[in-house]
Order: structure tokens, then C-alpha cells, then sequence
């Protein structure tokens, strides 16, 4: 990890969008282009009770009646309604990175050091973040790359502790076809998506996932995005663990400024063998948000 010698230099101080200023309405024509079909695939879980959870940072999703029509026809027909007048609410209580989730720049620090050369102490506030947060993501409209690396170790899947290095990148990508350029969201299937909600046990055992040079790769050539079918990205344990613990949430939220999307469906486009599509996310503006619940997609 350097010394936060920040990627984002370019964009300047206070800079609150990251990799993604590069995105430009030709760009988006250019991705909207690569729908042929018409197919859309879904690249989100579905967010419901016993969802895998980190603890202690991470908070179970709980999600119960705040009103039933039951009880709201009865207190409207007190107050002198006669239409039997139901209506049905809820409360959530969640951490925005359950389920398939975009971490927003401001969710990880180096030391005292955020992006865009805000610091911790003027930009995390009681009541969320003051820079930073997922508010200030604008729609993503780009084109997505699948690499599939879950069988480069002759499995269905790679093994937690398995990181994925820059060469492994290289070497899906020319057997693909394809290369990284800016302005894209690269996803990286490791076939480890296949336990979520189907033994949380061992998907939160640890993971395969893409390490700190692998990271660096993919920022060097220009990705707004990196995403994975896992928990957290990167591999878990790293590679230095316990002495280096995220480096690569750390290289990629505050050095680089690109937005980390986490427990995606990948398994569909790697079976299908698609390597390049019109992707599309769009962020919820949850004011002060470390991050929030997405359901992207690819369009073929």
C-alpha cells in the first residue's frame, strides 16, 4: 500500500466522483450500442431475512409490519371511514452493503486519508457522511466485461484464500478476447456466488478474490467499477493477513477513486460465455450513505 499517493490527482482536490468523471455521454451511446437481443440478465440477489452479514460491522437485514390493512382498516374506520380502506407498510433495518451492494468512495480511509483529499475528521458526520457518500454517484451507464476466473484451478470454483493476480487477469482476458479500456465496470465471476443463501457458513469462511496488483491492474487501465460474486471483493484472508488487512478497498475507494460493486450474480454470463455487454446500475441517493443496494444489469 503506498503512502496514499492518490490515482486521482487529475481531478483535483475535493473531487467527489472518482474514476467515474470519465464517463461521457459517448460512452453511454457507445455501451447502449452492444444490446443486440434485447436480453436482460440480473446481476443482484434478492435482499431478504438471513442474508449473509459481516459482524460485528455488519448488521443483520430485518424486515417487519409497520402497518397491516388489518389494523388500518379498523383505526380508519374509527376515525369514520366506510370504504374498508387497508394499506400494508413495513420498517427495514439493514446496513447498505447487504446483498448485492455499491461501496461509495467515502466507506473506506487510509489513516486519516479519504478520496479526493478529504480526511475523516471534516467528512464523517453523526448522521452519515458529509463528503463522499453514495448521493454523489450519478448513474452508470458503460460498458461491463465478465472475466471468469472460477476455473482456472480445474474446479467449478476457486477456494478461499485463492487471490487472482494481474497475470490471471491478463490471461482471462486475451482467452476472452477482450481488454479493459476506461470508462468500463469489470466483473469477475470466481464461481463463489453459488453460496449465497445456500450455505452462508462457508461463503463467509473467507473467499477467492482479486488481490492489491490484480486491483492496481485494473485501475491502470481506466475501470470505473470492479466488481465480484463475493462478499468483499478481494481475497479473504489477503495475502499479508493479519498485517495488511482490505488493501485492495483501500487502493480502490481512496487512491483511485473507483467504486467496488460486491455479492453479484455472475454465474449466468459466465455460463453463457459473455464477455462484453451494456451494463447498468443506478444508485440509490441515500444521503451520507457508505454505499447502497443495487440491482444491476446486462442488457445483451
Amino acid at each position: 500500500m503506498s503512502s496514499c499517493l492518490h490515482d486521482h490527482s487529475r481531478w483535483g482536490p475535493g473531487d467527489q466522483l472518482g474514476a467515474a468523471n470519465q464517463l461521457t455521454p459517448e460512452m453511454t451511446l457507445a455501451a447502449l450500442s452492444l444490446a443486440k437481443s434485447g436480453q436482460v440478465l440480473d446481476l443482484s440477489h434478492m435482499i431478504e431475512n438471513g442474508a449473509p452479514f459481516m459482524a460485528p460491522n455488519q448488521t443483520p437485514y430485518v424486515i417487519t409490519s409497520g402497518a397491516t390493512a388489518r389494523n388500518s382498516m379498523r383505526v380508519r374506520a374509527a376515525m369514520g371511514a366506510t370504504n374498508e380502506v387497508g394499506a400494508n407498510l413495513e420498517r427495514v433495518g439493514m446496513t447498505m452493503h447487504v446483498g448485492t451492494h455499491i461501496d461509495a468512495l467515502g466507506h473506506f480511509s487510509i489513516g486519516e486519508h479519504l478520496y479526493g483529499d478529504h480526511t475523516v475528521d471534516e467528512s464523517v458526520g453523526d448522521f452519515g457522511l458529509i463528503n463522499l457518500g453514495i448521493e454523489n454517484m450519478g448513474p452508470m451507464i458503460t460498458r461491463g466485461l465478465c472475466l471468469d476466473v472460477s476455473g482456472l484451478d480445474g474446479g467449478e470454483h476457486l477456494n478461499p484464500g485463492r487471490a487472482v493476480t494481474a497475470d490471471d487477469l491478463q490471461r482471462c482476458c486475451e482467452a476472452q478476447d477482450v481488454s479493459p479500456q476506461a470508462g468500463d465496470a469489470v466483473l469477475i465471476n470466481t464461481g463463489w456466488g453459488r453460496y449465497f443463501m445456500t450455505d452462508n457458513a462457508t461463503y463467509l469462511e473467507g473467499e477467492p478474490g482479486p488481490d492489491e496488483g490484480a486491483a492496481r491492474w485494473l485501475t491502470g487501465q481506466g475501470v470505473v467499477a470492479i466488481g465480484a460474486d463475493n462478499m468483499a471483493l478481494e481475497v479473504l484472508p489477503g495475502t499479508n493477513h493479519p498485517e495488511i488487512m482490505m488493501p485492495v478497498h483501500q487502493h480502490c475507494l481512496v487512491e483511485a477513486g473507483v467504486h467496488i460493486i460486491e455479492n453479484m450474480v455472475l454465474a449466468d454470463l459466465a455460463r453463457d460465455k459473455v464477455s462484453s455487454f451494456c451494463f447498468i446500475l443506478l444508485p440509490v441517493k441515500f444521503k451520507g450513505a457508505t454505499g447502497c443496494p443495487v440491482r444491476p444489469v446486462a442488457i445483451l
